[in-house]
């Protein structure tokens, strides 16, 4: 055979090497056929076993690794999706509202567009990854949400009280005790509690026995307040011309803890003789209650609770 013919052949040789096997292994080949000298091979063979370590598996083609690893390659959308699909399996549809009465005019269910695959919804920002689950609930569930009921009006203003030196997490994982406690709320019933039963409770359900007695005396108030007004309901919605008042908060720390609304309520419950209902204990009185809708515009509570019917 020539030497042309072996050159001829040597070059086909290189090239199918090239096209089909790893680079290392051409490398090797050269070496074999005297085109590179020892110490070259090694260098390239040093160079390509770094890229290697960083790049694919040992064992693993080159060609395999570029269908299977690399990005933008069919596996890796194929794995995107299916972790996309996953995340919306998590998404949980919010419920809205306490009773049938608040949602005539407004829907349970909220779809989540496929286009915002985020698992959680965003809250406002006073709540953080390390809240309560109570707290959270609450937040979700009754804050801002607009109260017709007279025994949960005196509820959660009995709570709003009792939360004053303390936080509404303890509070609200005290709610089943205040209830107990305090007939569910049942205004007439609360307001012939004897001394005696007032110490009982106080000791049974350890509240503090000053706040017992201010929950006694406010249900005496609203007693005279449902004979001069109908409903202790009416009483308070007349403030605000029975409709919510909706806020635009961007920001935490723009929620007040007291408004002039807040200042004016306050001064008429204790003109009547109401107890621990300063300003800033009926500004949270009116949030929990949904007289005031101070979730931020950025929380997904916001609309839901902008939207709610007013009507009982």
């Amino acid at each position: 055979m020539s030497r042309t013919e072996t050159m001829g052949l040597t070059k086909r040789g290189m090239l199918q090497s090239s096209s089909c096997n790893h680079p290392m292994d051409h490398s090797e080949s050269l070496k074999r056929d005297g085109l590179m000298s020892n110490g070259a091979a090694a260098k390239v063979r040093g160079s390509l076993e770094r890229k290697k370590s960083k790049s694919f598996k040992e064992g693993e083609s080159y060609s395999s690794w570029l269908i299977t690893e690399a990005p933008g390659s069919i596996a890796a959308v194929r794995r995107e999706q299916v972790a996309a699909q996953q995340a919306l399996r998590k998404l949980k549809i919010a419920h809205y509202g306490r009773s049938k009465s608040t949602l005539n005019n407004y829907s349970n269910s909220k779809v989540v567009p496929l286009t915002h695959p985020q698992p959680y919804p965003q809250r406002c920002s006073f709540l953080t990854p390390t809240s309560d689950p109570v707290y959270v609930a609450y937040h979700d569930e009754e804050w801002g949400v607009p109260v017709h009921d007279d025994k949960t009006l005196f509820e959660l203003l009995i709570l709003s009280g009792a939360q004053v030196g303390s936080d509404w997490t303890s509070t609200l994982r005290k709610r089943h005790d205040f209830r107990n406690a305090f007939m569910e709320f049942e205004a007439e019933a609360v307001a012939k509690l004897t001394e005696k039963e007032m110490n009982a409770i106080s000791i049974e359900h350890k509240i503090e026995m000053s706040k017992v007695r201010g929950v006694v005396e406010n249900a005496k108030k609203i007693v005279e307040i449902k004979k001069d007004f109908g409903s202790l309901e009416k009483y308070i919605w007349g403030f605000v011309n029975h409709k919510p008042i909706s806020t635009n908060y961007k920001l935490g720390h723009k929620i007040p803890v007291k408004t002039s609304k807040s200042e004016c309520i306050s001064k008429d419950m204790v003109r009547r003789g109401f107890r621990f209902v300063g300003p800033t204990v009926v500004h949270s009185f009116m949030q929990a209650a949904g007289l005031t809708n101070d979730h931020l515009l950025t929380c997904y509570r916001h609309l839901p609770c902008t939207l709610l019917t007013t009507n009982p």
